[in-house]
């Protein structure tokens, strides 16, 4: 398969029947691993946008954060046994839009809509899938910008730290309600890759494997890189020590953030393969930003990087029981193919069962979704694998 280098590494592949030869080094793709290639195209239409009030939630710190909604959307239909799920946990700046779109009306479709699909390498005409918004973000779960029941105002600055574990913990009970009783996988890039990871860990039985792209089991940058944040968010006018709610938010320094973040992304890259002058790629960024900046909440930011940077699955790889598809693209700044390689070797150390997808791939952090092709037949055969009894 051009483009795409594959390596599985375990301690006792000698009875893996998916294998039929495992080298130290690069492996060959099975021929027979997928029935046939997965389709890419026909986005799912209709799309509803749903919510799940779980009531009070007691977080890893102890505080009890009241009220507590997630929103949702599901793919397929789910199994009489609530057996048959996948969840699709999304990266730290987007949203739970995984797949299809909402309406006649909706342009956008889903970020993972090429993988998410019937006759799609997630088909959802085998699986249900869900993709929720995780827990402190602003697209409908509860999170600083949801209204504080004690106040009647946003929560703001006074929202409470959350860990990844919170997150995950949430994301269970939500699922129990929706009638899921075991998961076929958890998926998800960047920030979700950490989510799926930490499932791992937290939850060792409620899942046959994970996907784990663009991502790593453990935190970046550590405390430094949220005061770095809180500094630059505070630099905007309306800041006002982060009651900005009623003044017309922060948007300019939110816009210049997610410009950078979208070049570190490599979306210079995505864009080039349009023929657009310099000029017009950097108003195209800045349009792409601007509408980000409007709907997304500076506090969320924050949030979500604290959960992020202390985040550590790695210390307890020994508990995982899933089978792991770990994937990286080769011009990832965030997650390099060196990165991969460390985690690939702590994961065989510790016994897990794991395979590894490097993407060959000029469009970076935003690999797994652009070049869907180059590795939907990995995560067909992947999930197949963890389907066959």
């Amino acid at each position: 398969m051009h483009g795409l280098l594959m390596k599985r590494m375990a301690p006792h592949t000698i009875a893996l029947a998916f294998v039929s030869i495992v080298l130290s080094g690069i492996v060959a793709f099975p021929g027979d691993a997928a029935a046939e290639v997965p389709l890419l195209n026909n986005p799912l239409q209709g799309v509803e946008h749903k919510s799940m009030n779980l009531g009070s939630l007691t977080l890893e710190n102890g505080q009890v954060l009241s009220d507590v909604t997630i929103a949702y959307d599901t793919y397929g239909r789910l199994a009489p046994d609530g057996r048959n799920a996948i969840l699709i946990t999304h990266g730290y700046t987007s949203n739970h839009h995984a797949a299809g779109r909402y309406g006649p009306a909706d342009s956008k479709v889903g970020w993972w809509d090429r993988l998410i699909g019937p006759g799609k390498a997630i088909d959802t005409a085998r699986f249900f899938v869900v993709s929720s918004n995780v827990l402190g973000s602003c697209y409908g779960t509860t999170g600083p910008g949801s209204l504080n029941p004690a106040t009647g105002k946003p929560y703001g600055p006074e929202f409470p730290d959350l860990t990844m574990r919170d997150i995950v913990v949430a994301q269970r009970e939500f699922l129990v309600r929706l009638g899921v009783t075991h998961l076929v996988a958890v998926a998800g890039p960047s920030l979700g890759g950490r989510q799926a990871f930490q499932w791992a860990v937290t939850y060792p039985d409620f899942m046959d494997g994970i996907v784990a792209v663009s991502s790593s089991p453990k935190g970046l940058g550590k405390d430094d890189a949220v005061h770095h944040l809180m500094q630059r968010l505070s630099t905007d006018p309306n800041w006002n020590d982060g009651w900005y709610y009623e003044s017309g938010g922060i948007t300019p320094t939110l816009t210049t953030i997610r410009m950078e973040t979208l070049k570190r992304y490599g979306i210079e890259a995505v864009i080039g393969t349009d023929h657009l002058s310099p000029g017009q790629r950097e108003a195209r960024i800045r349009r792409q930003a601007e509408a980000w900046a409007r709907e997304f909440d500076a506090h969320s930011l924050v949030v979500l990087r604290k959960a992020s940077v202390r985040f550590d699955a790695q210390r307890d790889f020994n508990v995982i029981r899933a089978k792991v598809l770990y994937v990286i693209s080769r011009t990832d700044q965030l997650f390099p193919p060196s990165m991969g390689a460390r985690v690939m070797g702590r994961l065989q150390a510790a016994g897990v069962e794991a395979t590894y997808v490097e993407l060959d791939s000029n469009f970076g952090h935003l690999a797994s979704g652009r070049e869907a092709d180059q590795w939907a037949p990995a995560l067909q055969a992947f999930l197949e694998r963890l389907t066959t009894r």
